[in-house]
């Protein structure tokens, strides 16, 4: 390997600059999956591209792709990849920093005069923000794959009212490609994938250590219309043995469950249990009982069983909520995913070029999805690398040091090399 093979960093550096000014929001930036913001990001692709003289191209569900033409040009393709699209007034770097960091590791290899035996490729998918545009997980990486159910072409875009489908179509797509399950990307033409993406949680900060290489995503387990129904009553003239309240038994059902967590953590097993709602009713008020309540629930583990044994605790205490409080808990229907676990050689190779790089890491599963996983799923080698962050994500505060980045920039284009050869 070259000696002065190095990611671009004023390359990357420009660039994620440049996409915050071009897709800048009231707060914090806007990039809209298959609409106006996702656009100019992929237009910035396609400029940055043509400087660095890639090959470029968009497949039939609009993810693009830059090559960086190997010796081999029949060897199987490394890809290293990331979304542009963002949360509704969101943080620059999610997604985004994936797509610069692989930008950054082939304008590096440009530079060094460096010519890997296989193809390298950047790949920029589309709308993976999906829970935030069409309630569709991943729609651009599944499609390339041939993995996206036909149904979700049909799911409504959250600001427009209208479907995945038209707005494919509305930018010169084809969603009947997709439809039909074409498959863009498969084991057969992808050696390996790699995202790069900013860690969503303090883990990285609070151990102080820049990167971190991802050994699993999450499953889930979703309630997103669960009800808990009691009885409205005058809130001055019910005694309490007469109560059937549902805003108790909605808060003693948190606060049991999170119980539960603690004492599942405690044995170090790894999980997140989130009541991403909690409301009483529309006609609820200072003089009312509340007779009806209404949360979401969201239960995640890299470790199924623990899902499991966290809902076999959970039915549990529904049942002893219901008998005590004389309510009645409906969850309501249940989205799952089961966990997705890293392949190992791509592990092993980001540790190896970490420690070649004297780069401190540490090995730590995400707690969030992410493009990757529809890889996994769909037999590709894939992995994850983790970069330190200050301010979570899915927010307009995200941060990113620009050392850290640099140092997950190294290590992405040393793996890129060895692994392309």
């Amino acid at each position: 390997m070259l000696s002065n093979l190095a990611p671009d960093m004023a390359l990357a550096e420009r660039v994620l600059e440049t996409l915050r000014e071009r897709t800048a929001d009231t707060v914090g930036v806007t990039r809209e999956g298959y609409g106006a913001g996702e656009e100019v990001a992929h237009a910035l692709m396609r400029d940055e591209g043509t400087e660095l003289a890639l090959e470029m191209r968009n497949d039939h569900a609009g993810n693009f792709y830059l090559t960086l033409p190997g010796a081999d040009r029949s060897a199987k393709q490394v890809m290293i990849g990331s979304h542009l699209d963002s949360v509704p007034r969101g943080g620059n770097y999610d997604g985004a920093a994936g797509v610069v960091a692989g930008l950054a590791a082939v304008a590096g290899m440009r530079r060094a005069g460096y010519t890997p035996r296989s193809d390298v490729t950047v790949m920029v998918t589309r709308a993976e923000e999906g829970g935030a545009w069409f309630a569709a997980g991943y729609p651009g990486a599944r499609a390339a794959l041939g993995t996206l159910p036909p149904e979700n072409l049909e799911y409504i875009r959250s600001d427009t009212g209208r479907t995945l489908a038209q707005h494919m179509r509305d930018l010169g797509f084809d969603p009947d490609a997709v439809r039909q399950g074409r498959k863009e990307l498969s084991p057969d033409n992808v050696a390996a994938f790699l995202e790069l993406h900013i860690e969503q949680g303090p883990v990285l900060e609070a151990e102080q250590i820049p990167v971190g290489i991802v050994t699993a995503l999450p499953g889930n387990r979703r309630h997103r219309w669960a009800r808990i129904t009691g009885e409205w009553n005058h809130s001055g003239a019910t005694p309490r043995r007469y109560r059937r309240d549902a805003a108790i038994a909605a808060s003693e059902l948190a606060y049991r469950l999170d119980q539960e967590w603690a004492a599942l953590d405690a044995e170090g097993r790894i999980m997140v249990c989130t009541f991403c709602t909690l409301n009483t009713h529309a006609e609820a008020s200072m003089s009312k009982v509340a007779g009806e309540a209404t949360f979401g629930l969201d239960v995640r583990s890299p470790d199924q069983a623990t899902i499991d044994e966290m809902y076999t605790r959970l039915d549990r205490i529904v049942a002893d909520i219901t008998r005590t409080r004389g309510v009645t808990i409906d969850l309501g229907p249940a989205t799952r995913t089961v966990p997705t676990v890293m392949n190992a050689g791509v592990q092993a190779g980001l540790a190896s070029a970490a420690d070649a790089l004297g780069i401190a890491h540490r090995s730590m599963p995400s707690g969030g999805g992410h493009d990757t996983s529809a890889f996994v799923q769909a037999g590709v080698p894939a992995g994850m690398l983790f970069v330190r962050n200050q301010n979570g994500s899915h927010n307009p505060d995200e941060a990113m040091r620009m050392e850290d980045f640099a140092a997950a920039c190294a290590v992405v284009t040393r793996w890129a090399a060895d692994r392309a050869g």
